[in-house]
């Protein structure tokens, strides 16, 4: 199985520093996976992206537990006004708003938030993301700051364990854990560090929608689904996993499909009301043809990966 098609999507805002989307597409017996690891991984670490690619492709998902699965809008690390028409056209209950942006003072943060709780009123439920770009003492200071805005948690305020600990014990806000989770060689460290009170699971990094379900029942705190920017074909391995957890307590971050100027479905998943549909979509032949590259560069990194993946799981063999 190697992929067959690679695409190139360019972003709305730029995002996590990236402006355009890239991956590959490949089909196999179950229907489509998505392979998209971000540039800077390594096949030790894109490894865990094919196993997931792989899955879908080969081996499809666990059967659902429900029929839709509710989603946060995520807000870019843009200027107040423009958060605040991102939420009121989203139409859903949660909102993630991305802070600590590089070249972006904190004052920008304070705004971008506040706008998004006017937005949201009252009622609504406002989540913040940092990448871990804040040390301990800055997020604690910034957390002490946007605490009035009422934040449901703080997504991953510092890069480590020993800092998300230390920021978990001095704050009141609850605090998730996401690239200590999804970068981690054993993700189930961030539970016995002490480190956060919710995880965010997303199917790609981690290996597979079967992967992140027991990375779920043995850390035992409680999920967040998320997406990594993906198309409407990865996307669905996330709702799928989400749609599979016995408890989903939290809305997931899957409604990202906005962050992207096109898809490579007919009809991409979107959400209605807040929630997304369970369902797989179908690759669509002319969306796909319209963002098409050169697949060369993503068949090395994806034969990279799957070399680095049997090793893993036949190190005897090897």
């Amino acid at each position: 199985m190697t992929p067959e098609r690679a695409f190139s999507i360019p972003m709305r805002t730029r995002f996590r520093g990236v402006t355009a989307r890239e991956g590959a597409l490949v089909r196999g017996a179950a229907g489509w996976g998505e392979f998209s690891p971000f540039a800077e991984y390594g096949p030790a670490e894109c490894a865990r992206w094919w196993a997931a690619c792989h899955e879908a492709a080969e081996t499809g998902w666990p059967d659902p537990v429900r029929a839709w699965v509710p989603v946060n809008v995520t807000v870019p690390a843009v200027g107040p006004d423009q958060a605040a028409r991102i939420v009121a056209e989203a139409g859903c209950g949660t909102a993630k708003v991305k802070v600590a942006e590089t070249g972006q003072s904190a004052a920008e943060d304070v705004d971008r938030v506040s706008a998004v709780r006017d937005a949201m009123g009252p009622h609504g439920r406002v989540r913040i993301d940092a990448n871990g770009a804040w040390d301990a003492d800055t997020a604690v200071r910034m957390l002490g700051e946007l605490d009035r805005f009422d934040l449901e948690y703080a997504e991953q305020p510092c890069a480590t364990l020993a800092e998300l600990a230390r920021v978990r014990r001095r704050v009141g806000i609850p605090v998730a854990a996401d690239e200590s989770i999804r970068r981690a060689e054993d993700p189930l460290r961030v539970s016995a560090a002490g480190a956060a009170d919710i995880v965010v699971l997303k199917v790609q990094p981690l290996g597979g929608v079967r992967a992140a379900m027991r990375v779920a029942q043995e850390c035992g705190l409680p999920v967040v689904v998320s997406s990594a920017v993906e198309t409407s074909v990865g996307l669905a391995a996330g709702v799928a996993l989400a749609a599979a957890l016995p408890e989903l307590p939290y809305a997931c971050g899957l409604a990202t499909m906005h962050l992207l100027t096109a898809d490579v479905c007919a009809e991409p998943l979107l959400p209605v009301d807040g929630q997304l549909p369970v369902r797989v979509p179908d690759v669509d032949e002319q969306r796909l043809r319209a963002v098409e590259i050169a697949p060369d560069g993503w068949r090395e990194r994806a034969a990279a990966a799957r070399a680095q993946w049997r090793r893993q799981a036949d190190p005897v063999g090897e």
